[in-house]
């Protein structure tokens, strides 16, 4: 899985692990971990990616740490020149993020046609799909105002009652696609204005967190911003990110 993913597991996450491993074994009717095991290093790639997918935790919700958007509004509000802004949400998880970040654009600029191009990636299959889909149960949108909830959300009803759909105009915003970080290109075209990498690094092990900085940095234009998660820090990757307080950072060598 480190080989494969980057995912650096260590000895606290055992029962999450053998929980998670076991549940494969029975969809898959291997009796043992090292039948399982042999699968895999046959290069069964179908069960590598469901492998994966159920070993990473997919905690998100609309505008959490809400300190970022923000700071993203204010971002967007400072560009001056005519030109498309180019964000980057990196983790994207069940779309909630990049959900959130193309209604902050549409509030910055008060209207839905707006000069922002949002590229929402992720490892896990099922929940880029389900970010495509773009469909909530209602008690995921239920701490967005109403305000908020009647502007970017269409309520089901019928078989679809409990659930709410996102508006068709915010979800041509986004472009979903499915990207590992630890992959040697990403299909990702710069300058980037903003790159949202939140609650991702905790995964991966220092060296490799800096291997993905350094291939963040020149995607980055140099006024850009990069959002971490509350929990992370850059500090062994200096010459890269500069922090500009509240885990927002910007290039090194950046001219803000």
């Amino acid at each position: 899985i480190y080989d494969r993913a980057g995912i650096a597991l260590s000895a606290a996450k055992h029962d999450m692990v053998y929980s998670r491993l076991a549940r494969r074994l029975r969809a898959g009717g291997d009796r043992t971990f090292a039948d399982y095991l042999a699968r895999l290093e046959r290069g069964d790639e179908q069960e590598w990616e469901t492998f994966i997918n159920s070993l990473t935790t997919n905690l998100t919700s609309f505008f959490r740490e809400a300190h970022h958007f923000e700071l993203f509004a204010k971002y967007l509000k400072g560009v001056t020149e005519r030109r498309p802004i180019k964000v980057w949400c990196s983790a994207s998880s069940t779309g909630e993020e990049p959900y959130s970040i193309a209604m902050t654009a549409v509030e910055a600029y008060n209207r839905f046609d707006i000069p922002v191009q949002i590229v929402a990636s992720d490892l896990d299959t099922n929940v880029l799909e389900q970010g495509r889909r773009g469909v909530y149960a209602l008690e995921r949108i239920e701490k967005l105002s109403r305000e908020r909830v009647a502007k970017f959300f269409l309520k089901g009803t019928g078989s679809q009652e409990g659930y709410a759909r996102v508006r068709p105009e915010l979800q041509k915003l986004i472009t979903f696609t499915r990207i590992n970080l630890l992959d040697a290109r990403w299909p990702i075209q710069g300058p980037l204005d903003v790159i949202f990498c939140r609650n991702v690094m905790i995964y991966f092990d220092k060296p490799t967190q800096y291997a993905i900085l350094k291939k963040f940095m020149p995607l980055l234009r140099e006024d850009g911003v990069m959002f971490a998660g509350h929990s992370e820090s850059f500090l062994h990757a200096t010459d890269l990110f500069r922090s500009l307080g509240r885990t927002m950072y910007e290039r090194a060598d950046g001219r803000r």
